[in-house]
């Protein structure tokens, strides 16, 4: 089969499109033809050797975290997919490669497509609905009439956490441009803040939730508008223990973690509120409830540009320099 892999990590202009062997069908696997896979910054991230310390993949590496496609082979004990069968899914950290013409996802891990969405636009979803909804619903818990705050929203996760939130009944704000605050408003943005002219600590206060996808002085500040008790969740600040934990890290590496966020839980704490960090995990059957969702139009997806699959490398490059109007950028099997 054809892949987009690397070689080695932080070279940016080596990816490359090449031949690889075929996929392993384990008896919990379902072979999935790929005809669409977006690009996320977590495959970024993991190109440049981010987490090389933290999820030690086997190089070469074909990169990708999202797909949609078509079910061409069952393992022997998959009973919920038959062959034919048009699925979408984020796979396990530990399985990815969605940048290739095949790949082997348990079969916990798949959900079908939503119907009324192409395979371009469920490609976009997976990763970032899931993300959205384990920031929100599982780690934020976030009720009716709550102040809610999505940073980026016109980015991949913000556009479908604004949907999300809407839909939790939340007073939602976020961060964007002043071109794009149309369309944020669209996706149920009560209030917008230009983050070009405007400081959004100066003009909210007393947020319940802050979903954190800048990390950085966005995220020290996102810390002291929250009322007392409320939560900043984070997929783009330090790791804790707790995520150490969930990876099932060595002692060393647990401290480690521990004390790269260290100063942010101790601010936090001052504040009154708490701090946490989410990688999110892959699940099939969540997905599937998102999808219900979709397919009642209370999400949809964003989609900014397509590339073809040899364009791979472009894509990437595409959506590092931030030139996305909105949304996701996805790359397409043909």
């Amino acid at each position: 089969m054809k892949a987009f892999m690397i070689e080695r990590y932080g070279d940016r202009d080596g990816g490359r499109v090449t031949e690889a062997p075929d996929p392993q069908v384990g008896a919990d696997d379902v072979l999935v033809r790929v005809r669409a896979a977006s690009v996320n910054p977590l495959d970024l991230r993991i190109r440049d050797g981010g987490f090389k310390a933290i999820l030690p993949y086997r190089l070469p590496l074909v990169l990708g975290n999202d797909l949609a496609g078509v079910v061409v082979e069952v393992g022997s004990d998959v009973t919920r997919f038959a062959v034919g069968d048009e699925v979408y899914a984020r796979p396990d950290k530990d399985r990815i490669g969605t940048f290739a013409e095949l790949i082997a996802v348990h079969e916990n891990d798949l959900a079908p497509k939503p119907a009324g969405l192409t395979m371009v636009e469920a490609a976009s979803l997976p990763l970032v609905a899931l993300t959205s909804w384990q920031a929100l619903v599982e780690r934020a818990q976030v009720q009716p009439g709550q102040k809610v705050l999505i940073h980026g929203g016109s980015g991949g996760v913000g556009t479908v956490a604004l949907q999300l939130a809407r839909r939790l009944g939340a007073h939602v704000a976020t961060t964007a441009s002043a071109a794009k605050a149309d369309l944020v408003r669209e996706l149920g943005a009560d209030l917008v803040v230009d983050y070009r002219t405007q400081d959004f600590e100066e003009v909210l206060d007393g947020y319940d939730v802050v979903l954190d996808t800048l990390g950085g002085a966005t995220l020290q500040k996102s810390l002291r508008i929250l009322k007392p008790g409320g939560k900043v969740v984070s997929i783009a600040g330090p790791p804790d223990a707790d995520f150490a934990r969930e990876l099932g890290a060595n002692p060393v590496l647990r401290q480690a973690m521990n004390a790269l966020s260290w100063r942010t839980r101790r601010r936090a704490k001052r504040q009154g509120v708490t701090y946490s960090f989410l990688f999110m995990k892959a699940d099939g059957g969540r997905l599937g409830e998102l999808t219900r969702l979709v397919d009642a139009g209370d999400i949809r997806p964003v989609v900014d540009r397509v590339f073809p699959f040899e364009r791979t490398r472009e894509a990437m490059e595409y959506a590092e320099k931030g030139s996305a109007r909105a949304g996701k950028v996805v790359v397409a099997m043909g």
